[in-house]
């Protein structure tokens, strides 16, 4: 490939990765709630779900990417830089709310927003250096043991192992362990958080499917001629 394509593709996984990655942690504390046609169980007729399950589901697409891209070496660096940004991410966010405020009512409008977030960051720290790690892992193992071909095996498995891991180690921690030791925040009941850990799954799930076509295409994009038109179920004829 070329290197102005070379860099792009990296440039543009990584922004994505770090995007979705901060997005993931800023949004997960609200709840959102999605009807079903029948009734699941654990979950009910509905799904319960924290609202960084996208945000965060979009980090595996990224990394899977850049994995098939420029190696498992440097997935991995991405992935432990991305561990470190959390920290800078925390540092900000306390920092900004434990500062002099030209609006008390405000500010503690502010930190009641925000603080819980620390629980957050917590669940995701717990989740990530096991689930990203494990997603670098996976998809490596299998493209040794496979080659160039089955793009889409080691996407969806190594995706939907790693989502599996981390669904669980995050909700358990940010909804539950976290707020009993930090006390930012309620801990939920067990039963909501059973049904956020399958919830969230289930949608990580269907992304993990859905998302392999779009691997396909940037690999395609920024690697050139690397995948195998027939291995590429989604090439034209």
């Amino acid at each position: 490939m070329s290197d102005a394509r070379s860099d792009a593709g990296r440039i543009a996984l990584v922004a994505l990765f770090v995007t979705a990655l901060t997005t993931a942690q800023l949004t997960a504390s609200k709840l959102l709630q999605f009807g079903l046609p029948t009734d699941l169980p654990v979950t009910g007729a509905s799904i319960v779900l924290p609202g960084a399950a996208l945000a965060y589901a979009l980090t595996f697409f990224a990394s899977d990417c850049y994995s098939e891209l420029y190696g498992q070496h440097a997935a991995q660096v991405m992935v432990n830089v991305g561990f470190a940004m959390n920290f800078v991410l925390l540092a900000l966010v306390w920092s900004t709310i434990l500062a002099p405020a030209a609006n008390p009512e405000a500010a503690g409008q502010y930190r009641s927003v925000l603080a819980p977030g620390t629980n957050i960051v917590l669940g995701s720290l717990a989740a990530y250096l096991v689930s990203q790690n494990w997603d670098v892992f996976v998809f490596h193992r299998i493209r040794g043991a496979t080659g160039p071909s089955l793009l889409w095996l080691r996407n969806v498995v190594s995706t939907a192992t790693s989502q599996a891991l981390d669904t669980v180690l995050f909700v358990a921690v940010a909804f539950y362990v976290a707020p009993r030791l930090l006390g930012f925040g309620d801990p939920l009941p067990v039963p909501v958080v059973l049904s956020l850990i399958v919830g969230q799954y289930l949608l990580k799930l269907l992304i993990a499917l859905v998302d392999t076509p779009f691997v396909y295409a940037v690999v395609a994009a920024f690697g050139g001629s690397r995948i195998d038109a027939d291995d590429n179920p989604w090439a034209a004829d």
